[in-house]
């Protein structure tokens, strides 16, 4: 049969093969809302900018790094070395007993690394090598000299706690590249950070942005393996009926959102089970470059770093949005040559690791690297010690912060402190402002990207902040 010289079988090819209209649309759209209800809420959006940036890792130094001694060196202070420092106390700082204050010089020797000739600590022997990668910022400043509140603000943009994480406005912003994997994964120390889960936490957003901690120890998640005699055809017709049960439930009270977020999490952890053992585990990686992170080293620290390090690189590479990689015990106030001594040497081969790793994977462009710790420290150490015991105190005046791929110059160092350390003075920006910075380099407007919560509409900067060109390439 033929209409017009057509026939039913050319009308149905035709039909099939039209994008816009037919049997494949209709299939086409079928598969699409399959694959939508599936991921969820989670389910890939497309970012409001274009940009090179997918995925983010956040090195997080909790305890406050001392910029001084790291990544932006201060001769003037060998000069002032325990001369009495010179500055008005804050309201802070008046209600502490800081005795008298003196200048310290730095007990590390800096040297000029990469083709810039750009100063780092002379311990950072390993990350000497990818500093042309690295984009080094000094301008930025904090508002709490505090670490819960710092911490925060950091992760939060607010100093009070409760609103959602720079991960959880991620995934709600970008959904998630692996609808088998959270988006949002955190890799603590042996401790959570001062402040505690309330650093990844997703807020007033719904509660599927939140955070996921692994363990740092043992099983990253326990339970992930199904108990003895349970199929997973079985796990799956329980959940199902579960499904049905808490589907009818939330029919009767749609008020209560952690209700949707839990049984999206039972599916989640269902098809975790299928994906997740294989992402977390090391030992798939070839030998070589378990031991390029420092894994099995004698150092236990360097071992138990590289280990997040190179599961920060699997999980980015398995398709989730937001790691964050969590560093403890850089609140150097004493002894800071054996404190930070130590915690550079910790991170030195893992990061480095992480950097080459992502470039030598073709990673590196559309992984976003951050370094940073919630403020910095002072050029003074408040209370006089001599010899090896002086170290430093809270400074939210100054700070450094380093970015790698992603959209980040490479190879650059943007802002400056003043000659001791102890403010910012070139290309000043508030935290805001970084935060507003990162986002645009994800691919996300900090305008655009906003819940109404508590009647009005909330974003990440709070208030409204401004684009830091120098940080993007």
């Amino acid at each position: 049969m033929s209409i017009n010289g057509t026939t039913r079988r050319d009308l149905l090819l035709r039909s099939f093969l039209s994008p816009a209209m037919g049997l494949g649309s209709v299939a086409l759209r079928a598969l699409l809302t399959q694959d939508a209800a599936r991921a969820g809420v989670l389910a890939a959006k497309q970012p409001h900018l274009p940009a090179k940036a997918k995925h983010c890792i956040f090195l997080l130094m909790e305890g406050g790094p001392s910029h001084i001694d790291t990544f932006d060196p201060k001769p003037k202070l060998a000069e002032l070395h325990m001369t009495k420092f010179q500055k008005e106390r804050n309201k802070f700082e008046a209600n502490m007993n800081t005795g008298e204050r003196y200048y310290v010089k730095s007990p590390f020797t800096f040297r000029r690394a990469g083709k810039l000739g750009i100063e780092i600590n002379t311990r950072f022997e390993q990350f000497a090598d990818v500093v042309d990668d690295v984009c080094f910022y000094r301008g930025l400043k904090a508002e709490s000299v505090n670490h819960p509140t710092a911490l925060y603000h950091l992760n939060t943009g607010t100093q009070f706690g409760g609103d959602p994480a720079v991960g959880a406005w991620t995934s709600y912003g970008l959904g998630t590249e692996n609808e088998n994997l959270p988006a949002f994964v955190v890799l603590p120390d042996v401790a959570y950070p001062q402040g505690g889960a309330a650093n990844w936490s997703s807020g007033y957003l719904p509660p599927h942005y939140q955070g996921t901690p692994l363990r740092p120890e043992g099983a990253p998640i326990l339970d992930m393996a199904p108990p003895p005699g349970m199929s997973s055809e079985r796990q799956r017709a329980n959940l199902d009926l579960l499904n049905k049960l808490n589907t009818l439930h939330r029919a009767r009270h749609p008020e209560h959102a952690d209700l949707a977020a839990r049984m999206e999490s039972y599916e989640l952890a269902f098809r975790m089970q299928a994906e997740m053992p294989a992402v977390v585990d090391l030992n798939r990686e070839p030998q070589a470059t378990r031991e390029m992170y420092g894994i099995g080293s004698p150092d236990k620290e360097v071992d138990a770093i590289g280990r997040r390090c190179l599961l920060a690189r699997r999980l980015v590479q398995s398709g989730v949005r937001f790691v964050q990689v969590i560093v403890m015990g850089w609140d150097s106030h004493d002894y800071i040559e054996k404190a930070h001594g130590s915690r550079i040497t910790a991170i030195d081969r893992p990061i480095a690791a992480l950097l080459k790793d992502l470039k030598r994977t073709g990673l590196l462009d559309e992984t976003l690297v951050v370094f940073s710790g919630e403020f910095g420290r002072s050029p003074d150490n408040g209370i006089r010690r001599g010899g090896e015991a002086w170290g430093r105190d809270h400074n939210a005046n100054a700070m450094t912060v380093w970015l790698a791929g992603g959209g980040a110059p490479r190879g650059a160092i943007i802002g400056a402190t003043d000659e001791t350390g102890g403010s910012a003075v070139e290309t000043v920006h508030p935290l805001r402002d970084f935060h507003v910075t990162l986002l645009h380099l994800l691919g996300l407007d900090d305008n655009k990207l906003r819940y109404l919560h508590a009647g009005r509409e909330k974003q990440l900067s709070q208030t409204g902040g401004e684009l830091i060109k120098q940080l993007v390439s």
